[in-house]
């Protein structure tokens, strides 16, 4: 009996395991044809081989002359992948590894960083409570540069690549800008989102270039590039050649920094200056006043902030009043005891001499921008078609939209008589320069066409586009009015405008080495107090905006230039002549001092700056793949450009001069120099002025 029942349940065993292997064959047969004949088929030549992108170089932005205000160099992210890695190798090496970070980066201990390793490795919890990523450390804390990289590659375990050793280097393109700050509003800057301002901004579709894609496959000791295929390299961006002279735009910035840091009421100002032929602008300096006390160039006040200019538009008052016939320079008019009132309202025009000016000639009155005259003169003239006056501002294209290619590009503001604005007191006060709204560029074009003789010139700030040294695209001048006026009311303008500076508010800027010709402007700008725009508080405390227009030499104008500082409530005095006109001085001092004879600027013909921008990548790649840590590479013979990257990318500080290519530099090649050392190159041009 009980080995039936032994029998028995042998017997059942076995069929319950035939059962179950004969069902798991069945499904497997079944899989199979499923597979072969009716699933879809998942398996890829992506699977094997990957499409990777191939990013292009960001353009570099020059200056006139093609000394780069922004350029992009690269360093490298590094990160770990500690996943790969046998445990024998790990524990072997981890704490040797640990010892080389800690030298490199200098951020943690060689304890630390073994501590770090680890954690990392097993996705414990680390000091801060939060659990790290395992098998995945970000190492160091900042991005290495190229000889950095290189000597990473070294380190125990990370010297075995990215299959053994987990050693993954991430190139970044990051952007230097060799000159600091200098031209910061102008060169501007743009973040990945596409948010920014500056050339960065408006130009980011030539600058950015177009990303490449090539197939790439997985062997043993990394990933290759796959051989044969044809693949879409990257196209780097575009250079752009500014119109920026980097001696002016320094001497601009330098002399209104210094200036608004006399008082601590200075809240900002700009200063622009413009090549008078061109409309090319040489400089544009914007700085304000942070809540630190220092200076930042954080407010295009050049073209986004649009006042009422004050006195420096009695430039347009006298010009039409000539243009029009109605007076000469000679003609008579009365200042009155420096008080005058005008209509129902009786609105009160003064001027700042106790007494007043007496009588007088119009030269007179505009040398000593007499807001008594000038009002007179606007109702003595129009008081009965004032259109006829806006009809002439207008003819003079004052106030057009200018379009800097910077963008910020605040427009205009004229009244007109209907537009439920106008009153009977806004003709008198356009002839002091207010019930406009102008931004200092506006204002400067103005002051170029009379310097130009009447030609009015497009401002603008983009030479050509370039690509590989060569220009591909290029920016003529652009006219905006052939002639604002006719020729005589030109010279009796340029008289003037002389006049203020021998005879009148701005003798401070008279100099027998060379003549300036302009004319100074004290405004009050109108702010916002509660829920109404206001000229003064309760306290008397008011807001001003002190100028200087003008052009130099006046013989035969070469720049223009316009300088503005704005104050915070005060209840001192404020005016151009005494704070905007030593600002104008200064910087016409340095284009003087640079510019010997006035000699015109160089164009993109005198010289072949572009063989700056490309120097032979071969060369540039030999010279990196040899240099020694420690030891100063040379870079005599090359461009600005490779010559900055070769340096920087070796852990030296560099500064520099002149133009064309290197034919010296400090240390010598082959010093011994450590990393954070400063090297001096000079570049320089043959004799034909080309890049030697």
């Amino acid at each position: 009996m009980m080995e039936d029942e032994a029998k028995k349940r042998y017997i059942a065993t076995f069929r319950v395991f035939f059962f179950i292997l004969t069902g798991m064959m069945l499904y497997a047969c079944v899989r199979i044809v499923y597979l072969q004949y009716y699933a879809e088929d998942r398996y890829s030549i992506e699977d094997e081989y990957r499409t990777y992108t191939l990013n292009p170089s960001r353009g570099t932005i020059f200056s006139y002359d093609g000394k780069p205000l922004a350029i992009s160099i690269t360093d490298n992210e590094i990160y770990m992948d500690l996943r790969v890695q046998s445990d024998s190798l790990f524990q072997a090496d981890y704490k040797a590894l640990a010892d080389s970070l800690s030298a490199l980066f200098q951020d943690r201990s060689p304890k630390e960083y073994q501590t770090y390793l680890l954690n990392c490795r097993s996705g414990k919890k680390g000091p801060d409570g939060k659990k790290y990523n395992p098998g995945y450390a970000r190492l160091g804390n900042r991005n290495l540069i190229y000889p950095e990289a290189e000597r990473l590659k070294r380190f125990p375990i990370l010297c075995l690549g990215a299959n053994k050793g987990g050693r993954i280097i991430n190139p970044k393109e990051k952007r230097e800008l060799p000159y600091g700050s200098l031209a910061r509003k102008v060169v501007g800057s743009i973040n990945q989102n596409g948010q920014g301002s500056g050339l960065e901004k408006s130009f980011d579709y030539r600058l950015r270039g177009t990303k490449g894609e090539r197939k790439r496959y997985r062997q043993n000791g990394g990933v290759v590039p796959v051989q044969g295929l044809r693949y879409k390299p990257a196209e780097d961006g575009t250079d752009i050649r500014t119109t920026i002279d980097i001696a002016i735009q320094e001497a601009a910035e330098k002399a209104l920094r210094e200036q608004l840091a006399i008082s601590e009421v200075l809240e900002g100002g700009t200063a622009v200056v413009m090549d008078v032929k061109t409309g090319a602008i040489r400089a544009l300096a914007n700085l304000k006043r942070m809540s630190d006390g220092s200076f930042s160039e954080s407010y295009n006040y050049a073209t986004g902030h649009p006042t009422e200019p004050g006195s420096t538009l009695k430039l347009s008052c006298l010009l039409a009043m000539l243009e029009d016939g109605y007076a000469t320079l000679d003609t008579p008019v009365s200042g009155l005891n420096g008080t005058w009132y005008y209509g129902k309202s009786h609105t009160k025009f003064s001027d700042t001499k106790p007494g007043g000016y007496g009588e007088m000639t119009v030269k007179t009155a505009f040398e000593h921008s007499s807001n008594v005259a000038f009002s007179q003169l606007a109702v003595r003239y129009y008081e009965n078609d004032p259109e006829a006056y806006l009809d002439r501002i207008h003819s003079m294209k004052l106030g057009v939209k200018l379009n800097l290619e910077i963008g910020e590009d605040a427009p205009s503001t004229f009244h007109s008589p209907g537009d439920g604005i106008w009153s009977e007191t806004t003709l008198p006060m356009m002839g002091i320069g207010y019930g406009v709204l102008l931004t200092p560029l506006h204002t400067l074009t103005l002051y170029n066409a009379v310097a130009n003789d009447g030609k009015m010139m497009k401002p603008f700030l983009v030479e050509a586009f370039c690509k590989d040294g060569k220009d591909i695209e290029t920016f003529q001048p652009t006219v905006i009015s052939a002639s604002i006026c006719s020729k005589n009311t030109i010279i009796e303008a340029k008289k003037a405008l002389r006049g203020v500076v021998t005879d009148g508010t701005a003798k401070i800027c008279n100099d027998e080495r060379y003549h300036i010709s302009g004319k100074t402007g004290t405004a009050q700008i109108a702010y916002q107090e509660g829920a109404r725009m206001v000229y003064k508080d309760a306290a008397g405390r008011k807001k001003h905006q002190a100028s200087f227009a003008g052009f130099f030499p006046s013989e035969n104008p070469k720049y223009s230039c316009i300088v503005v500082l704005y104050s915070g409530k005060t209840s001192g005095n404020f005016y151009g002549a005494s704070w905007a006109g030593p600002v104008f001085k200064k910087i016409a001092d340095r284009i003087y001092a640079t510019h010997p004879g006035w000699s015109d600027s160089l164009s993109s013909d005198d010289f072949d700056w572009k063989a700056d921008q490309t120097d032979g990548i071969n060369e540039y790649i030999s010279r990196q793949e040899n240099t020694v840590e420690g030891v100063v590479p040379d870079v005599c013979g090359l461009g600005l450009r490779d010559a900055l990257r070769l340096l920087e990318n070796n852990g030296y500080k560099v500064s520099f001069s002149g133009i064309g290519k290197v034919t010296a530099q400090q240390p010598e090649a082959g010093s011994f120099l450590e990393r954070q050392g400063h090297i001096n190159i000079i570049l320089q041009e043959n004799e034909n002025g080309k890049n030697i």
